[in-house]
């Protein structure tokens, strides 16, 4: 099999001469590919390190920063699903080994305070299939609450801020391994990969997915054990943070010029915008208050975007509904209906006066819920009390926070939800209907 980008094809001339004077590489092992694969080719290589892993390397120490511009909560996981171009990737062509329908189908097992879910896929899919086209494939996913990330701005941010991968054989994948993140394999590409590459040897040792099998449960030990293949760590770069001197450093004995004085830098990684989850397909929520241990006030919360089922466990069912749900008609179903919204976007008038609105509409609900900002809600109970809601800006979703005020009961004072393996404390405020 051709080796991508070191064969003859690709390096010489019709003349059998090297078409470059240099070809940068990033590992010495990558020298001696080169000089299997194209020894005509073998003495222009040169090695300049990784100027991508560098700047990914430069920004693991903001990488709560990142986090939080991703909408990842405190005690939340967050899952990067990625995709490079093949038809045997895993965003593929939709053959019978694809596996990827039978993934997304699943996504919905993972509860929502427990994972946030962000898709990069490669450049060349969205302009090999048209950015329309990629978004209506992903349309059920996005409405349960998965960002699509900009495949050219924010891959590495997102990559900074996972917990756990799940990806195939492209450079994503390699890059998080590199990093010691947890990476499942979904595709594994056998017949596009040359068997002697790094990145081979990487796809035969990482663990891979099941896709017949559970969701949670993989992803769970993924992270739990931590195991990364060490070749990805070792293999990436020849010399990690110093591929701009090297790189200004060719370049300018290319050019016959003098190397300008002072360090060579490479322009950091910028923060993200904020791209919280945006959650508008129904939600089941199962709630428990354990029975009392000394701590008052505990409600446990459980939530499943478009779940196809009654998610299995203990306590009671109730179903969140969007204002803006792709059908309206399961407004009427919804014990709870929330929209997202400053309580003075003047857009929206007085948050207390909708759900005044919103629940004279729908008789079946009770509780109608505005979510005026990161860590903050206004909730009017069927009762007629209206409730302010308010917690750390990175701790509960303050949709979930409501779900547990529909358990508790709509009295003020300090509730303590417990969702995401986190106990979170979320302050309860009367405050006057008329407002």
């Amino acid at each position: 099999m051709p080796t991508f980008g070191m064969s003859p094809e690709w390096l010489l001339d019709g003349n059998g001469e090297p078409i470059a004077d240099a070809l940068v590489l990033s590992h010495p092992d990558q020298l001696d590919r080169l000089a299997a694969a194209c020894p005509e080719a073998a003495h222009t290589g040169v090695l300049g390190g990784d100027p991508c892993f560098d700047r990914i390397l430069a920004a693991l120490p903001r990488r709560d920063a990142f986090r939080r511009a991703f909408g990842v909560r405190s005690g939340q996981r967050l899952l990067v699903l990625n995709s490079t171009w093949n038809p045997t990737s895993l965003f593929g062509d939709g053959g019978p080994d694809d596996v990827l329908p039978l993934l997304l189908s699943r996504l919905p097992e993972l509860p929502l305070d427990e994972y946030r879910v962000a898709v990069v896929l490669h450049p060349n899919v969205w302009h090999g299939h048209g950015p329309g086209q990629v978004r209506l494939w992903l349309d059920g996913a996005r409405r349960a609450g998965v960002t699509l990330v900009d495949p050219v701005a924010d891959w590495r941010q997102a990559l900074v801020a996972a917990d756990a991968v799940l990806g195939d054989f492209g450079s994503v994948s390699y890059y998080a391994a590199a990093l010691g993140t947890p990476v499942l394999l979904a595709a594994t590409g056998p017949s596009v990969l040359d068997d002697g590459s790094q990145v081979a040897a990487f796809v035969r040792a990482a663990p891979k997915l099941d896709p017949y099998a559970a969701l949670g449960p993989q992803l769970a030990e993924l992270i739990a054990e931590g195991e990364v293949p060490s070749g990805p760590a070792e293999l990436t770069t020849s010399d990690p943070g110093g591929s701009a001197g090297l790189l200004r450093s060719l370049c300018y004995r290319l050019l016959g010029l003098p190397e300008p004085p002072g360090p060579a830098l490479l322009d950091p990684l910028p923060l993200p915008a904020h791209q919280p989850p945006a959650v508008t397909a129904p939600v089941r929520v199962l709630t428990r208050v354990p029975a009392r241990t000394g701590a008052d006030g505990v409600v446990e919360v459980r939530r499943y975007a478009a779940a196809r089922y009654e998610p299995a466990g203990a306590g009671d069912a109730h179903l969140v509904v969007h204002e803006d749900t792709l059908d309206p008609g399961r407004l009427a179903l919804a014990d709870v209906i929330v929209r997202h919204g400053g309580a003075d976007d003047p857009r929206l008038g007085p948050p207390s006066a909708w759900a005044e609105q919103t629940l004279a509409r729908h008789r079946s609900c009770t509780l109608a819920v505005q979510v005026t900002g990161p860590g903050s809600c206004t909730v009017r109970h069927r009762s007629g009390a209206v409730l302010e809601l308010a917690g750390a800006f990175d701790g509960i979703d303050p949709a979930a926070a409501a779900s547990a005020l529909l358990a508790a009961g709509p009295a003020p004072g300090v509730l303590t939800v417990r969702s995401g393996g986190t106990d979170h404390r979320v302050t309860v405020t009367r405050t006057d209907p008329a407002a």
